[in-house]
Parts: structure tokens; sequence; C-alpha cells
């Protein structure tokens, strides 16, 4: 049986740059992904990333530096961290050898589960092989 793994996947470096007291509209920091990951049943390859936030329209959008075809937006909105959290992150479950992204976090923000469907199928198809 395969477990799921949590990794969350976050750089000191661009913090301090990206998460100013200033009350810009739009934040963009570059995020370093070293392994190949899905997004709702899209396969981004691994490498550099703009992560962009746009704090008028409360989302978040990830775009490869490489290509324009591999990008997503989500909405974000307050998490659980505390009120001086800095942290940028992108948060994904691992089954099998597959990444799947399943928030991302700026600062004291965080999207929804962005790939709900794609992890239940796997459960689910994981459960049927188990039962077999």
């Amino acid at each position: 049986m395969r477990s799921i793994l949590h990794i969350a996947l976050a750089s000191a470096v661009i913090v301090a740059a990206a998460l100013s007291a200033s009350p810009a509209v739009a934040q963009t920091i570059t995020v370093k992904v070293p392994f190949s990951f899905e997004v709702a049943g899209k396969t981004f390859p691994a490498g550099n990333y703009w992560l962009s936030r746009d704090d008028q329209r409360d989302y978040v959008t990830l775009a490869a530096k490489s290509s324009s075809q591999y990008h997503t937006s989500c909405l974000i909105g307050p998490g659980t961290p505390s009120p001086s959290e800095s942290k940028v992150a992108l948060n994904f479950d691992t089954v099998g050898q597959t990444h799947l992204l399943q928030s991302i976090q700026y600062g004291t923000m965080i999207s929804g589960k962005l790939d709900r469907q794609a992890l239940e199928s796997e459960r689910v198809s994981m459960a049927h092989s188990v039962g077999r």
C-alpha cells in the first residue's frame, strides 16, 4: 500500500524580498520546484516558476518561467498561520511517484485544496487494488 506524504516546499531566501510592508497590488517571486508535479490533472515540469499574488483580487498565479503553457491561478484567503507569518510555500501530496499540488500559502493567506479530485481518484483506485 502506498502512503501519502505531505511535503511543503518553501524558500527562505525569497520571503524577505517578496513580502514587504508596502501595499503593492501584485507581488511576484521566483520559486524552484525540483520535481514534476500535477495540478488539476495537468503535469507541470520541474523548474523555476513565478508566483504572483494579487492583493486586490485575492488570488495567486503560478506560472513556469520556461513556457506559458504551464500556469494555474487560484483564490486565496485567510489561513491558520500567525498574523506575522511570511512563509511562501507550495504544499504537495505525494502518491507513489506523483506529486500533487494541494495548496499555495503566501504569508497569512492560503488557497483551498487545488487537486482534491485527482487525490480522491487515486485513493479509490488504491482501495480497489488492495481489495482484490
